[in-house]
């Protein structure tokens, strides 16, 4: 097991498989360019590949806020639907956990959909806690 930032064009595509499952909208064709424009404004993609192959990813960025103080805030968690139960996941976000206070973060900090019952749980089971609801309200102009 190994896990490292997905820096070439190459290994952001090998991650696409497995966002995929948590980002459906996403096409192939588009997920390497919009990870790059992420990346100009502070997004990296932690890829945890087993035996070569990518199993579990992880988008995330560094903020400062002054509620919070500094942080690591994870946009996107996912393991591999047909392999979860692996401890990839749990190593995954402990891995975030040790570069957050590598980084000088006070705080990891994720939201999760109020749909998604098994990643609470496993949430949870991580020693995280609900902290708060997240709202939010479309502004596009028609």
């Amino acid at each position: 097991m190994n896990i490292s930032i997905a820096a070439t064009d190459d290994e952001i595509a090998a991650c696409y498989p497995i966002m995929h499952q948590l980002r459906p909208h996403l096409t192939q064709s588009e997920f390497v360019p919009r990870i790059r424009r992420l990346m100009e404004m502070g997004y990296r993609l932690a890829a945890l590949t087993d035996e070569g192959e990518v199993v579990a990813v992880a988008g995330f960025r560094f903020g400062e806020n002054l509620a919070w103080g500094r942080f690591l805030y994870v946009d996107d968690l996912v393991t591999d639907a047909n392999r979860r139960s692996r401890g990839y996941g749990s190593a995954l976000l402990n891995w975030l956990k040790q570069h957050a206070a590598a980084a000088g973060c006070d705080q990891l900090h994720l939201d999760s959909g109020t749909w998604r019952k098994d990643a609470h749980r496993f949430y949870e089971r991580e020693g995280m806690r609900l902290s708060s609801f997240h709202f939010v309200s479309a502004v596009r102009a028609e």
